[in-house]
């Protein structure tokens, strides 16, 4: 796998996904949040209802060179979640001939990954396999939600620690080592289900003297 990991700022920026099947409507709840997703398929699945994108009826197996050059117009990524193997290969051939990034669901592998994600307000992860196992992806994701449900409490809680520490500990590899221990801390865990400032005062009695 070839793939090197990035994370793209996805306002403004043209997603156009070529079916309308719950493969499509998958792909579509993944980026509609951001990006302005345009769905093109002769039939569109519940999954689409209540998102925020735009729905193009067209037969895709009708489509020739052209039109689908036209649909690709501006586009900054696009997803192939057809049915059918051989267009979805076909749009991607489209997509490399103008340079356009290419996620394909079902046939020949594009350019760009569409990974299983872990977020909150303040963190995003994101975990792959390249496509050759989902279910691992889906599972490393799903232990990190269960082995740690306050983690946006903890990015805070950091945050507001090195925002002190700058100020007061000149120290750099001293401002290391205490951030270090206190995410590495049980009870500062154990204190953030409780709240962040059940959890500061942990910091502030322990590392902050």
């Amino acid at each position: 796998m070839h793939m090197i990991p990035l994370m793209i700022d996805f306002a403004g920026k043209r997603v156009v996904i070529f079916g309308g099947g719950e493969v499509g409507a998958r792909k579509a709840r993944f980026f509609s949040p951001e990006a302005e997703v345009t769905v093109i398929s002769r039939s569109f699945s519940p999954g689409l209802s209540g998102l925020e994108i735009q729905c193009v009826t067209e037969e895709l197996s009708d489509l020739h060179d052209e039109e689908m050059d036209f649909l690709l117009d501006g586009v900054f990524l696009a997803v192939a979640a057809t049915t059918d193997t051989s267009l979805n290969n076909r749009i991607g051939t489209a997509c490399r001939r103008r340079g356009i990034l290419f996620n394909n669901a079902s046939g020949e592998p594009g350019d760009t990954l569409i990974p299983s994600v872990m977020c909150g307000e303040h963190f995003l992860l994101a975990v792959s396999t390249g496509g050759e196992s989902p279910a691992v992806s889906r599972f490393l994701r799903e232990y990190l939600q269960s082995a740690f449900p306050d983690l946006d409490r903890m990015v805070v809680l950091q945050d507001r620690l090195r925002t002190i520490l700058s100020r007061n500990e000149p120290d750099s590899w001293r401002r290391k080592d205490l951030v270090t221990k206190v995410l590495h801390d049980p009870a500062v865990w154990a204190a953030l289900a409780k709240g962040e400032e059940t959890a500061w005062q942990i910091v502030e009695e322990k590392y902050l003297q």
